[in-house]
């Protein structure tokens, strides 16, 4: 069965990132400077402005800043999963994700809730990170 649902955008500016993905790796830009981690990858640090920058791993552990319950498909492709949770996560290095959260009802989710990364193969190029409670 095909995949409904939209895809993420590969270019220049994330493939580090959505490589690291395909892998089962979180990979964020951190500045060899400052050591600010950064998401979204960017050609310059949003704190000091240095264009030195590695990649480097997170462990995937995090926990829930905010959420919402979506109760309505806004794409054909969700239609079969509400209600589902998107969220935003915090994680451990600093970085904050816009993702879903699975593995729990959605009104088991809160803020503040521990999470880890989950993976979601879609295609041969494409892995998703989504996060489920963690403990």
């Amino acid at each position: 069965m095909a995949y409904e649902k939209p895809l993420p955008r590969i270019n220049g500016d994330n493939r580090q990132f959505w490589e690291g993905c395909k892998n089962h790796e979180l990979k964020f830009q951190k500045c060899a400077s400052c050591g600010h981690v950064r998401f979204p990858p960017s050609l310059v640090c949003p704190r000091c402005l240095c264009t030195d920058i590695e990649w480097v791993v997170s462990a995937g552990a995090g926990k829930v800043y905010t959420y919402a319950v979506y109760h309505t498909a806004y794409h054909d492709g969700f239609r079969e999963e509400v209600p589902y949770v998107v969220a935003v996560v915090e994680l451990r290095e600093g970085p904050r994700l816009l993702t879903n959260i699975v593995g729990c009802a959605p009104g088991e989710v809160y803020c503040e809730m521990p999470v880890t990364v989950v993976w979601e193969d879609i295609t041969p190029d494409i892995t998703l990170p989504k996060f489920a409670p963690s403990g």
